[in-house]
């Protein structure tokens, strides 16, 4: 074990265990940490720790749910990552602690930063240490890494790249310390604001582009109805539909005036009415539309721009499918019409 510096960890999520596991592992004494408390993950199910307290207990560390017992713990040093909760002045005043978080800030200051990054089809994001102060992460900046954010890749998956990226970041820190706490810059840039995801968020909205629609499923638990029966979308890529021509005087999905494309020659939308319908002669472009390409394979949904190609869903109350499986299952005559 590394003399000298004794550490208390704040964290809560899974990817909170990364760093944890890497202090331990570099020899580091972790002599407390602060969680949240034992939730239910369903209504019914029993309590169950949170994935850092499940962590510490394993790795023999005593854990609290009291932000305070960091003052009498005797600790040289607060460590927080995805802690989730407000920490006081009379804590800050009394333990220097440093925080590793999921963005370049200031950009995506607050709880969801990895989430809205993709959500606003940011290509960069990274992770940045800095000193806690009583604000909304606008603390001055140790250090800083960037990586560049996959077309294809979901919350998750950045997430814990972000983490393994965090964690190295962290110990080559730790080896300034204590020197290290005093050499920091301010935050620089216009902030912006990362609140929590509110599930609402995670509805698709099909006469939105679908590029956009791709990046709500990238974030994870997207969801739609049918029929008022709700399905988990898991996976899904946005792709290019067929042109139609422009009628004026239609509202997009943020509520915007916009033009919206009709059938070729027919002078009317096709279906209800909805910005950017594609048109592909003898095929139904309303939004939410669900087809399946027969010679491929392919499971697509008509959107406001363009398609959404489905690959794995989860019907309410059933296991996860493939898309193809799922549609072959329902046996219905007549389109089916995602969102209703």
């Amino acid at each position: 074990m590394r003399a000298g510096l004794s550490i208390g960890y704040l964290g809560t999520p899974k990817d909170a265990v990364v760093p944890l596991k890497a202090l331990v592992g570099a020899g580091y004494e972790v002599r407390l940490v602060v969680t949240g408390p034992d939730r239910r993950r369903s209504r019914r199910g029993r309590l169950e720790p949170t994935p850092v307290k499940q962590a510490a207990s394993e790795l023999g560390i005593q854990v609290s749910e009291d932000v305070e017992d960091l003052v009498d713990s005797g600790v040289d040093l607060g460590v927080v990552v995805a802690f989730g909760r407000i920490i006081k002045r009379d804590v800050l005043e009394q333990v220097p602690i440093v925080n590793l978080h999921f963005s370049l800030l200031p950009r995506w200051r607050g709880a969801a930063p990895v989430e809205r990054a993709i959500l606003a089809g940011d290509k960069e994001t990274g992770v940045c240490l800095m000193s806690l102060d009583e604000g909304l992460d606008t603390g001055p900046v140790h250090e800083c890494r960037s990586v560049e954010i996959g077309d294809q890749e979901t919350a998750g998956h950045l997430r814990g790249r972000l983490a393994e990226l965090g964690s190295h970041m962290l110990l080559e820190w730790l080896e300034t310390f204590p020197e290290g706490l005093a050499i920091s810059r301010p935050q620089v840039g216009e902030a912006t604001y990362a609140p929590k995801i509110d599930p609402g968020e995670l509805c698709l909205r099909w006469d939105c582009p679908a590029e956009k629609l791709a990046r709500v499923v990238r974030v994870g638990r997207a969801w739609t109805m049918l029929e008022g029966s709700r399905i988990a979308i898991l996976e899904a890529r946005a792709a290019e539909g067929s042109p139609g021509v422009l009628v004026p005087s239609l509202r997009d999905c943020q509520g915007e005036p916009h033009e919206a494309r009709a059938a070729e020659g027919s002078g009317h939308l096709l279906g209800r009415p909805a910005a950017c319908v594609g048109y592909e002669p003898g095929v139904s472009q309303l939004p939410g539309t669900v087809h399946l390409d027969s010679s491929s394979g392919t499971v697509w949904v008509a959107t406001g721009r363009g398609r959404l190609e489905l690959s794995l869903l989860r019907p309410q109350g059933r296991a996860t499918m493939k898309a193809a499986d799922w549609l072959r299952g329902l046996r219905r005559a007549g389109p089916i019409v995602l969102g209703q």
